[in-house]
């Protein structure tokens, strides 16, 4: 089955640096979207970035000029980078991707565990 695995997140201090990684595993055809949602605490989900499989990048106004968003084919790994952490960053982020499988016709919507970023000031 196709699975996305999350690593990093933690207690970080604001301007400091963070990296997460999402490596999806399983029978993989392909890969369309990969992105980088969050929730904070009482607020809904929002789009932090996306990547599309031609390297299209889309980014949330709050995290433009600050947050970089990349992909590893080979490894089927998206990342989330930044080098100046903000206290609003504070929330649970979540892996998202768009991935055919082998035997399906088109892409399904599957989702990572989420991993907890909390960004102290």
């Amino acid at each position: 089955q196709v699975q996305l695995v999350e690593s990093g997140g933690g207690l970080l201090q604001a301007g400091g640096s963070l990296r997460l990684s999402c490596a999806a595993s399983g029978s993989i055809l392909s890969i369309n979207v990969m992105g980088w949602y969050r929730q904070a605490p009482g607020k809904l989900r929002e789009l932090v970035a996306t990547i599309s499989s031609d390297g299209t990048t889309i980014y949330a106004d709050s995290v433009k000029g600050r947050f970089t968003i990349s992909r590893d084919n080979a490894k089927k790994t998206v990342y989330l980078q930044t080098n100046s952490l903000k206290p609003e960053d504070t929330a649970v982020y979540y892996c998202k991707a768009l991935i055919l499988a082998h035997g399906s016709s088109v892409t399904r919507l599957y989702w990572g565990q989420g991993t907890q970023v909390t960004v102290s000031s």
